[in-house]
């Protein structure tokens, strides 16, 4: 016999060498906010069911579905990722229209101040704006929706890989992810939106393929197909890989990171659908551009979709270009490898702060927006006035928001090479740094200052109670060292300074979250120009080869720090020595094939495992044999219809018409129902119950000799949620040996794996 895995196991033999199982320090709860790896409000972690439950049940209902519903289901899918790219692109949209004219008012009203000599006025409006946007972000970010904090990519990429955490793709979560990324990245915080809009997208799919909500009386029965767990992840990826088409305009890229980063599982079907869904982004945010460069959005006009074309022209390049591209490679792979170490270990510190309660969450989202506006606005007098260049291509110097030319407190005719970059918006900066032709048109100290305050400023700035991303501080913080490797390389190199910020953003990219053929398309198709790929491929590949020597990318660091059980794409080695026999151990929860319904009650109330196998005993058997496996909703879904017997005799026919399809799929966004939601007469507890035409007759089943390190493999490929155990001596007459679950594999990888339910 064999178990199922439990909190309270794992606490009697954690030192044990061989089924070391989850720490015993860690609590059986876990945060699902990134800001609070300890003190955030918490809430139990489950995997998901990505496996078909091919019970009789199941059998009948395909079988009586017609051609007609088959056409439904197949088109119900294409239309809801049209619906996906549609929101998608039309959220992206509106963010960056919000974005640019919010932060947009904001310098140029400042920047008036500035010409009229009124430092201490313009500062003040400049801080206290900052200050009440961050406090708006943090307010209703920690109140009405804590799972909306952060990027939001850790708790997709988690849930793609089987995790389900409450409440990250709640109707809540969504509304509170755009309007806080919106005030967030418009105080002046070194925060980005892309990440944000990942989730966005995600929670936008997700809903979309709840298959309707009693609630609002949206119950089309078109939608009834998507109540399961493996058509959700579909559209999940569908939903990440547009998010990031939205916030890059980067189509190919969106399918590509999905494909790279986020999911665990990929088939040539979604591949198909998730470029159609990014392709859609694409064309609505084309069409909603050229509406807006008629000048009829307010300031978004000027500053577009992040960066588009920043980089358009001809590139030429020799052998001798190539150390330079190599050593900036280098470099960004040592210094993405450090930001990851220094940023893990502040969202541990800031979990400390965190857990103290909501209003010192709030605190300190507001002192690091005070600290960065005293930097942005001070900093820029340490440099000195330039005077502007007789040919520049733009008005000179900038009054206003945009511009390579800001004027600050210089006088008439020259500008602040300092305030260009640091004194205004991130997408603005970063298309200062990318601009071809202005290799004079920065300083040295300038550069070196922008970086350091970039770099730090950006991990200081990730964990607090608001949407944050990290894909745009990680470009300009990249592109300001970057430009200045090509300051220092000058005349001995013939790549344009421009060039090389390109470089730069691509390798600390790489460096931070080690991705390389998406980073790639994305790059290339924001800043337009194909001539790059040999260079971004050598940069890319570097970086991500020095990085990969120290620690891992950012965004498992993150899941890992913040509990979620990622299985990953590799085994350790240990794994190979052990085998699935040894991380099994009884007593083992089963059912008969027909059972009592008090013990089913009893067994459903006193443990928390989500799968039970369903044993076969003479005489429904001549010897004892593993019938198969029956979900705990499912259980508790007869259990509702009270569908019992008086006798321990099989189903009939009457008593299954009870019951529908819709009767055993996933609930969406809300709760299940519970056991102790149920109440039963004396009686009834004496009454038998057949599981046998729901219980899934087909299970992953293995046997013990399997090496753990494979059947890890056969977990994270094929999705698994249970995985059935049975000795692979025939002299043993019971079959059924262990039902192991993700919860396993984490035991030894992850020390701060979050103990969740199979």
């Amino acid at each position: 016999m064999s178990t199922n895995f439990t909190n309270g196991e794992a606490n009697t033999d954690c030192e044990s060498l061989i089924t070391p199982l989850l720490s015993s320090r860690r609590s059986l709860v876990n945060s699902t906010s990134q800001v609070a790896i300890v003190g955030a409000h918490v809430c139990p972690i489950e995997s998901l069911d990505y496996e078909i439950a091919e019970n009789d049940f199941f059998k009948q209902d395909w079988r009586s579905r017609g051609k007609m519903q088959i056409f439904q289901y197949v088109l119900m899918k294409w239309l809801l990722c049209f619906l996906i790219g549609l929101i998608v692109s039309l959220i992206g949209f509106f963010n960056n229209l919000a974005v640019e004219n919010i932060a947009g008012m904001k310098f140029v009203v400042t920047s008036n101040m500035m010409l009229a000599k009124r430092f201490g006025m313009a500062f003040l409006v400049f801080s206290v704006s900052n200050l009440i946007l961050t406090l708006f972000a943090s307010i209703i970010t920690a109140f009405i929706a804590p799972a909306a904090a952060g990027s939001g990519i850790p708790e997709v990429k988690a849930y793609l890989n089987g995790v389900d955490a409450p409440g990250i793709f709640s109707l809540r979560t969504l509304v509170i992810k755009i309007i806080g990324s919106i005030t967030a990245v418009s105080s002046s915080l070194l925060v980005g939106k892309a990440g944000p809009m990942v989730h966005t997208g995600a929670c936008v799919a997700a809903l979309l393929g709840q298959g309707g909500s009693k609630r609002f009386k949206l119950t089309w029965r078109w939608l009834r197909f998507f109540k399961n767990d493996r058509d959700r992840r579909d559209l999940v990826t569908c939903g990440s890989a547009a998010g990031i088409a939205a916030a890059f305009r980067a189509p190919v890229g969106g399918v590509l990171f999905a494909l790279e980063e986020m999911a665990s599982w990929w088939r040539s079907a979604l591949l198909w659908r998730s470029f159609f869904t990014t392709a859609v982004v694409a064309i609505v945010l084309r069409a909603l551009i050229d509406f807006c460069l008629s000048g009829k959005c307010g300031l978004f006009g000027k500053g577009g979709l992040i960066m588009f074309d920043v980089y358009s022209e001809s590139v030429t390049y020799h052998l001798i270009d190539v150390l330079p591209v190599l050593t900036l490679g280098a470099i960004g792979g040592i210094l993405g490898s450090l930001y990851n170490f220094l940023l893990d270990k502040v969202l541990r510190i800031y979990s400390r702060i965190n857990e103290k309660g909501v209003v010192y969450k709030i605190l300190l989202a507001c002192a690091i927006s005070i600290f960065t506006s005293c930097l942005l606005f001070g900093l820029p007098w340490l440099a000195s006035c330039q005077p502007c260049p007789s040919d520049a291509s733009e008005a000179c110097p900038t009054i206003g928001r945009s511009g390579n030319f800001k004027k600050f407190q210089c006088p008439p005719g020259q500008y602040n090479d300092l305030a260009s970059l640091i004194f205004n918006t991130n997408d603005d900066s970063v298309k200062n740094l990318f601009s071809k032709n202005t290799n004079f048109e920065f300083q040295y100290p300038s550069i070196l200052i922008f970086f350091v305050t970039c770099y730090f400023l950006s991990i200081i700035s990730s964990g607090i109670v608001a949407p944050a991303g990290l894909f745009i501080p990680v470009i300009v913080t990249g592109a300001s060292y970057g430009r200045f490797v090509g300051m220092l390389v000058g005349s001995h190199s013939n790549l344009d300074h421009g060039l090389y910020a390109v470089l730069g953003a691509a390798s600390f990219l790489a460096g931070s979250m080690r991705m390389t053929v998406s980073l790639c398309v994305i790059i290339l198709e924001m800043t337009n120009n194909l001539l790059l790929l040999p260079l971004i491929m050598l940069v890319l590949l570097v970086s991500k080869t020095v990085a990969d020597a120290f620690n891992s990318n950012i965004y498992d660091l993150i899941m890992n720090a913040k509990g979620f059980p990622y299985l990953e794409t590799h085994t350790e080695p240990y794994m190979r020595q052990l085998t699935v026999g040894d991380v099994v151990r009884g007593p083992l929860q089963v059912f008969q094939g027909i059972e009592k319904v008090g013990n089913i009650v009893h067994v459903l109330s006193t443990t928390r495992h989500n799968g039970f196998p369903v044993i076969d005993e003479p005489p429904l058997s001549e010897s004892p044999v593993l019938y198969g496996l029956i979900l705990r909703a499912h259980v508790i879904e007869l259990l509702k219809k009270k569908a019992f017997m008086p006798t321990p005799v099989p189903i009939g026919t009457d008593t299954l018409n009870l019951f529908s399809a819709g009767d055993f799929s996933k609930r969406g966004s809300g709760n299940g129902d519970k056991i102790e939601d149920l109440q039963f007469t004396e009686e009834e507890m004496e009454m038998f119950l057949d599981l046998h035409p729901f219980t899934n007759a087909s299970p992953y089943t293995v046997v013990d000799s399997m090496s753990l390190a494979k059947a890890l493999i056969l977990f994270r490929e094929v999705g698994l949620r249970h995985l059935m155990v049975t000795p692979k001596i025939s002299a043993v007459k019971v079959p059924c040996c262990g039902n192991i679950n993700q919860a396993r594999f984490h035991a030894r990888t992850y020390t701060w794996s979050a103990s969740y339910a199979d």
